[in-house]
């Protein structure tokens, strides 16, 4: 008595102290075979016995096959009927048979007298295939296959045809579980499926071959979008630290699109969440970014629309503060050009002073000259009294200079015959 006090004292603790999971590979058709899982766990690490004892109740499903282990138990069912069977399993202790469950839960089984599956949509992008939910774009080549789903081979020996409608007015009969689509028109369409499997097997009554099909229809909604055909980024390549950096991009897809953008000093794909995740209800935007570090950068950009995207990079040279390279080089051409004409300048005057120093020399050679400044000076002098020592100096000067040209000087005559 105090034994079973015991275990039930420690039933009634265990019980918060454990959780069972469920679950089923289901959907099945009629015939094949479902597997049905449980596994007991702890909540508390402490608490650690293999007395226990899966409890199964699956009724009106036939049980195949049934095993047990220290924590979890696995049964195998099969139905002829189709519909949604209840099969649910509860956890004792081996040792107290009438005690509470340790734990228990509860799973539905679907099972069909169709054919099971679905429709996955993939694009191939780049030699790769891609898999979608529903979109696709415009004007690449499209995916659409059909996958069986038969967990215990009941369809191994079976024959399987499949015919495909578009929604466009195109159908296509194949014998491959997959089919190749292309459509440059965009809009939604709805694929539909039909899949026929027939297979030959021993009757039951009469023993004899005799032969077995089943069908299947299945649909899935396909979106047909405009692809990124480009991504054009306008604005300028260099920038100096700590200026706003201005660039337009120019987008050329349907809305709305999906920016991600990021920089680094070397260019990287954009294939995770990394980056910096922009959506666009237009065409076009502005990205604006500043540096705080000189070097050359590179602007990586993703854009998505739909089910395509498109990649593209772009390099940034940043300069240090101060003056931009190319304003020194117009600063140094503007100085030699300066300095170039002031050469000119300086050449030209030159010889314009040498040319009005020979015209003022032929001019003093002339008799009248000397008169002419011999008057001047007299009545200069006379007039400015305070200057009339250095006007006589000038003027002895100027006469001692005319009598030395003045002997080099002979006339020359001329005759007339």
């Amino acid at each position: 008595m105090q034994y079973n006090k015991f275990w039930l004292f420690f039933l009634l603790l265990s019980a918060e102290e454990h959780s069972l999971e469920i679950s089923n590979n289901g959907p099945i058709t009629t015939g094949a075979q479902a597997t049905v899982h449980a596994s007991l766990r702890m909540k508390n690490d402490s608490v650690t016995s293999n007395w226990y004892h899966f409890n199964w109740i699956y009724a009106p499903l036939i049980l195949i096959e049934k095993s047990e282990q220290q924590f979890s138990s696995v049964i195998n069912v099969t139905g002829e009927f189709p519909g949604t069977f209840p099969v649910s399993v509860w956890v004792t202790h081996r040792n107290c048979w009438l005690c509470r469950p340790v734990a228990r839960n509860v799973t539905v089984l679907q099972i069909t007298e169709f054919i099971t599956g679905n429709l996955t949509i993939a694009q191939i992008e780049d030699s790769r295939l891609i898999t979608r939910d529903s979109s696709s774009s415009t004007g690449t080549v499209t995916r659409i296959s059909f996958c069986l789903h038969d967990p215990s081979h009941y369809f191994k020996s079976a024959s399987f045809v499949y015919s495909w409608d578009f929604g466009d007015g195109v159908y296509q009969i194949t014998k491959e579980p997959f089919v190749y689509y292309n459509s440059s028109a965009m809009g939604n369409r709805t694929v539909h499926l039909k899949v026929v499997a027939e297979w030959e097997q021993t009757g039951s009554i009469i023993h004899e071959r005799e032969t077995v099909q089943k069908t299947g229809d299945f649909t899935t909604a396909l979106e047909l979008l405009d692809a990124v055909k480009s991504i054009n980024v306008v604005g300028s390549r260099e920038t100096h630290v700590m200026e706003n950096l201005s660039l337009s991009l120019h987008i050329n897809g349907t809305p709305p699109l999906a920016l991600c953008w990021l920089i680094r000093s070397r260019c990287v794909p954009l294939e995770g969440e990394e980056c910096r995740l922009v959506p666009i209800n237009g065409s076009c935007y502005t990205l604006r970014h500043s540096f705080r570090a000189a070097g050359r950068y590179c602007l990586s950009l993703r854009v998505q629309s739909g089910a395509t995207t498109l990649q593209t990079y772009r390099h940034i040279q940043v300069w240090p503060p101060g003056i931009h390279p190319a304003v020194f080089v117009l600063l140094c051409v503007a100085l030699v050009s300066v300095m170039l004409g002031l050469v000119l300048y300086t050449t030209f005057r030159s010889n314009t002073q040498q040319k009005d120093l020979v015209e003022v020399a032929d001019f003093d050679f002339s008799p009248l000259s000397d008169k002419t400044l011999s008057s001047h000076s007299e009545s200069g002098c006379g007039q400015i009294c305070c200057r009339s020592c250095f006007l006589q100096s000038s003027q002895e000067a100027a006469r001692e200079s005319h009598e030395l040209l003045h002997s080099f000087y002979k006339p020359v005559k001329t005759y007339t015959v």
